[in-house]
């Protein structure tokens, strides 16, 4: 027994299973988009000091963030200060910059410590962000 095939309908079923990838495509790439922005290193919480004076800083630098529970971040991963004061050793000091964003409720005694730490391996440029 021989059936026919209605070739109508599956050429229209063609076009339907492109929609159907194509949605999919649409909210993987959706999914992505959404999921790197929620993760990206701006997500430390810190709220700046303002200052009613301030100069930009454009050259290469490094950050060392310091949150108001007085956790120490370089370059946005957590560190202790034992391994900041290593990974800052590791650098050549040619040219080194760094900028130092404390939130305005972290302790001014963790923020000089930090500071103290960069003038003792010979870091000549120390800055502060500021808003």
């Amino acid at each position: 027994m021989r059936f026919q095939r209605d070739n109508k309908l599956e050429t229209g079923l063609k076009h339907i299973h492109l929609v159907s990838f194509l949605n999919i495509l649409f909210l993987l790439l959706l999914f992505f988009v959404l999921t790197s922005s929620l993760t990206s290193p701006l997500s430390i919480g810190i709220r700046l000091p303002k200052a009613v004076t301030s100069d930009l800083l454009n050259e290469d630098h490094f950050v060392i963030t310091l949150t108001s529970e007085n956790i120490l971040y370089l370059n946005d991963h957590v560190v202790t200060q034992k391994e900041l004061t290593h990974q800052l050793q590791t650098v050549p000091r040619r040219d080194l910059t760094i900028l130092i964003k404390a939130d305005r409720r972290a302790s001014v005694g963790r923020i000089v410590d930090v500071w103290n730490l960069c003038r003792r391996l010979g870091i000549e440029r120390i800055n502060i962000a500021t808003n």
